[in-house]
C-alpha cells in the first residue's frame, strides 16, 4: 500500500525536522517538509538502487529512509554552499 499525499507530507515534515536537528540546522516548516520530501526521495532511490530494497508505506523503515536522504541533502547543500 503507498502513502497518500497526506502521509508524504507528515513523512516529509517529520524527516525534515529530524534531520535539521541532527544536522545542527534552522529552518521553518515549509522547508524542513521541501527539505524531508526531497530526502525521502534521495533515500528511496539509493535504498532501491543502490542496495536492492524497495521502501513504501507509513512505517519507521520510510521515515528512516526519509530522514537519512534529508541529512544527506543537507549536507551536501552544506558542502556546496561552503565552497560559493
Amino acid at each position: 500500500m503507498g502513502l497518500g499525499i497526506i502521509g508524504w507530507i507528515v513523512i516529509g515534515i517529520v524527516a525534515g525536522w529530524l534531520a535539521e536537528k541532527v544536522m545542527g540546522r534552522s529552518h521553518g516548516l515549509v522547508t524542513n517538509l521541501i527539505v524531508g520530501i526531497v530526502g525521502a526521495l534521495i533515500g528511496g532511490f539509493i535504498a532501491e538502487n543502490l542496495l536492492g530494497q524497495p521502501v513504501g508505506g507509513f512505517n519507521v523503515v520510510t521515515l528512516l529512509v526519509a530522514f537519512l536522504g534529508a541529512c544527506l541533502l543537507l549536507f551536501l547543500l552544506g558542502l556546496v554552499k561552503r565552497r560559493a
